[in-house]
């Protein structure tokens, strides 16, 4: 059954009223011989049961017409009020929630703009939620699975693919954007409007055919997934290589396991730590963490770096580790 909207509940509970003044105001001149404004006068005071004493006196049939009157008009009277009472609340409450939530979406910087709600888009909110992250999702229409992902993202009801929708989610000082549409048109399209509103936007597309990933690169997406290609590499490699896979799925980068892999910028370390080699840190024997990667200023990786690497702004560091142990070298570091 068709779920009806507020303004035909109000139309309906404003069609009851009038139909029950007509009722009644009809039956005390019919059964009564009250004029039509002592009919009217008496049939309001007795479906809004103020009390007030009756135009005069009532007959037998009178006063069983009355006591009709009252049970048939105390549902129909609540229903309307009710009815009308809760359109407008939730009108001003709608009022207030939506201007807090264009407050909150201007002051939100460095944050993750989501297009598309999907499977994968989804995931994806699950992901930076668990990393802590701000985010907001564009989608057409809401999708209640974001309840329970409220406390770190904002949801804008609108269309990815028209700039004032990018606009309203406030792409200009956003640090990434990741697009999860089903077609690499809508896509590529996106791409290309956020690139020109942000230059220096991280942006992440989905896409659905091989020949699509270099035009998404072309208009400016820095990363392009395909998930039928990685879900179907993940299967066969847990065919190949079972133990590799099983061991790789026991280090954390949310926090759900014991070993985290955790990134850290080398420019938001302590000056005394710059410009000093791994080797000099001495970062597994005093804290238990491991430096298995570390990204070059030029951005090449490189897997288990020598001692010798130093420490500049500009490089990262990927170490591994328990949460415990990771803590505590941000400690040392400080100290």
């Amino acid at each position: 059954m068709e779920k009806l909207t507020s303004r035909t509940k109000i139309f309906i509970g404003l069609s009851l009223i009038i139909f029950i003044l007509i009722i009644g105001t009809t039956g005390y001149v019919l059964i009564d011989g009250f004029s039509p404004v002592d009919a009217l006068y008496m049939t309001v005071i007795t479906i809004s049961t103020v009390g007030f004493k009756e135009v005069g006196n009532l007959s037998q049939n009178g006063k069983i017409f009355t006591i009709f009157l009252i049970i048939s008009s105390f549902i129909t009277y609540a229903y309307a009020i009710t009815t009308i009472s809760t359109h407008f609340f939730e009108g001003q409450l709608s009022y207030f929630i939506s201007g807090y939530r264009i407050k909150s979406i201007k002051k939100m910087k460095n944050h993750v703009i989501i297009c598309g709600f999907g499977r994968n888009g989804q995931q994806v909110a699950l992901e930076l939620s668990a990393h802590k992250q701000r985010f907001i999702v564009i989608d057409r229409e809401y999708n209640q699975s974001f309840n329970n992902l409220e406390k770190k993202g904002i949801f804008i009801t609108g269309d990815a693919t028209n700039d004032e929708t990018l606009q309203e989610a406030n792409i200009d000082f956003a640090k990434a954007l990741i697009t999860t549409l089903p077609l690499d048109t809508d896509n590529l399209y996106i791409a290309l409007s956020a690139r020109t509103f942000n230059s220096e936007l991280n942006i992440i597309s989905r896409a659905s055919d091989v020949s699509s990933e270099k035009k998404l690169k072309r208009a400016g997406v820095n990363s392009v997934v395909m998930p039928e290609k990685v879900g179907g590499s993940h299967m066969a490699n847990l065919v190949a290589r079972p133990d590799v896979i099983e061991f790789m799925e026991h280090v954390s980068v949310h926090g759900t396991d014991p070993t985290h892999l955790k990134e850290i910028a080398c420019s938001e370390l302590p000056e005394k730590i710059k410009n000093r080699t791994i080797n000099e840190l001495n970062i597994r024997s005093r804290s238990g963490v491991n430096i298995i990667g570390f990204k070059t200023i030029e951005g090449n990786y490189i897997l288990n770096p020598t001692p010798d690497i130093k420490i500049v702004n500009g490089t990262k560091l990927f170490i591994l580790g328990t949460q415990t142990q990771i803590d505590y070298m941000m400690k040392i570091f400080k100290t």
